[in-house]
């Protein structure tokens, strides 16, 4: 037993195909309007070495493509529905009109296999949401079918001092990491659409800061842990906390959103996984909610 669990680790990062999360660019239309396309459909995905699922996704990915923008954007976004069944998209945590809510039956007819529909609307202050289909959720959802929409810059704290720990006025993280919690479907336990070894690493210099916002598009709730290093809970929901305060485990639930910092002062390969440990090893070895800072 501990040989496979030996030799699940050895592997880590395990290289598979595709990677989610990447930018999506727009079209910008002569009035300013930032124009994207998003395709719906039915793709190979490789979740981890030797497991490629049949993955409902948004442009082939999972997570599917990011969607950044500036407060103040007007937004338009095409689906082309090329899946089996109705579908829409609904805007989780943004504000938006009625009619571009995407929850089909209620707020607009439901998009057809083989059709097309346009959502435009405008966006007023900072978001930190997701997408992903509200009709036929409890399939698609588990499957592959969510993303990061993103409105403004993430909601980090500077210049405040917290427990006696300061985080610098100027401070600029190294990197700004989406983690994106998945645990049902074809895609399972996963961070980002992979379960370990497969997962990304988080590769950083000694005394870098950290951002990272979860986004638990997954069925259940997972405390979020991260050896060695304190998480100071920035925002919850995209809304910056007048009062930030550390945790070293940080329980998100299904929908929830949360951006911490951590600063990485020592050197080494810390793991960080869930805390529900059949999330994250199973008999053979680490699986599934399992990634690592590395801090050289």
């Amino acid at each position: 037993m501990d040989k496979d669990m030996l030799a699940s680790f050895s592997t880590f990062p395990a290289k598979t195909k595709g990677l989610g999360n990447q930018p999506l660019e727009p079209v910008v239309l002569p009035d300013g309007t930032k124009q994207f396309e998003l395709t719906a459909e039915i793709a190979d995905w490789e979740v981890e070495p030797g497991r490629t699922v049949k993955a409902w996704t948004y442009n082939g990915t999972v997570p599917a493509p990011m969607i950044k923008v500036d407060v103040g954007d007007r937004v338009q976004i095409i689906l082309h529905n090329h899946l089996p069944v109705n579908q829409d998209i609904h805007w989780h945590g943004l504000e938006t009109p009625f009619a571009m809510d995407g929850v089909a039956p209620i707020t607009q007819e439901p998009i057809a296999p083989g059709a097309d529909f346009t959502y435009a609307f405008s966006v007023d202050r900072p978001y930190m949401a997701m997408y992903h289909p509200h009709l036929h959720g409890q399939m698609a959802v588990p499957n592959g079918m969510f993303g990061v929409f993103q409105v403004g810059d993430t909601p980090i704290a500077k210049g405040v001092t917290v427990n006696n720990v300061n985080v610098p006025a100027d401070v600029k993280p190294a990197v700004d990491i989406p983690m994106v919690l998945n645990d049902s479907g074809v895609i399972g336990f996963s961070l980002n659409g992979k379960s370990f070894p497969a997962t990304a690493p988080i590769v950083v210099n000694e005394g870098d800061w950290v951002a990272v916002t979860y986004y638990n598009e997954g069925l259940m709730v997972h405390p979020m842990h991260l050896h060695e290093f304190p998480q100071l809970v920035t925002a919850e929901d995209g809304f910056p906390l007048e009062s930030p305060y550390w945790v070293d485990t940080l329980l998100v639930a299904p929908g929830q959103r949360y951006t911490v910092m951590f600063h990485a002062t020592q050197k080494g390969t810390w793991a960080y996984h869930c805390h529900i440990l059949n999330h994250a090893e199973k008999a053979t070895g680490m699986f599934g909610m399992v990634t690592a800072v590395v801090v050289q």
